[in-house]
């Protein structure tokens, strides 16, 4: 599938919080705001956590130890910008490595008035390869969405 052809997923929700206590909620507390109903594992999860730095991963685990890795740590800026890979196939399962993953970009913007401008794109959505276009129409909807909605709600 042709990059161009797959336009980036862009949502956006302004929180009352500093970019770094954003940053610091939004990787620190994962399982607080991430969607339920967003799981790779078999199992009951039991957790979730970000690696920080580049080349950390972000991952769930479940109920017996069982680890799945959504994806890698491209860059890592405290209170500014986090970019990570994001490793699903056109068919929402969990692939390997980063060859297929398409990104996530999420950045932590001073808000005009106070507060910050948490914005999660969808980006390099191509690399699903045949499933782009289904992962494209079902991340494709109101901003914010379940996922920066369910954050916000941590302010």
């Amino acid at each position: 599938m042709a990059e161009q052809t797959i336009p980036d997923v862009r949502k956006s929700v302004t929180v009352a919080a500093t970019p770094e206590e954003s940053f610091t909620v939004f990787t620190g507390r994962p399982k607080d705001w991430w969607p339920p109903s967003h799981v790779l594992l078999k199992k009951e999860r039991a957790g979730l956590a970000f690696e920080g730095g580049v080349g950390g991963r972000y991952y769930e685990w479940d109920v017996e130890g069982n680890e799945i890795t959504w994806g890698r740590i491209l860059e890592w800026q405290p209170g500014r910008r986090l970019l990570m890979t994001w490793r699903l196939d056109g068919n929402w399962q969990s692939i390997p490595d980063d060859e297929r993953a398409s990104e996530i970009e999420v950045t932590f913007t001073p808000a005009a008035g106070g507060g910050t401008t948490v914005e999660l794109a969808h980006i390099k959505l191509h690399k699903h390869g045949e499933g782009a276009q289904r992962i494209f129409q079902a991340l494709d909807g109101p901003s914010p969405g379940e996922t920066l909605e369910r954050f916000a709600k941590l302010f």
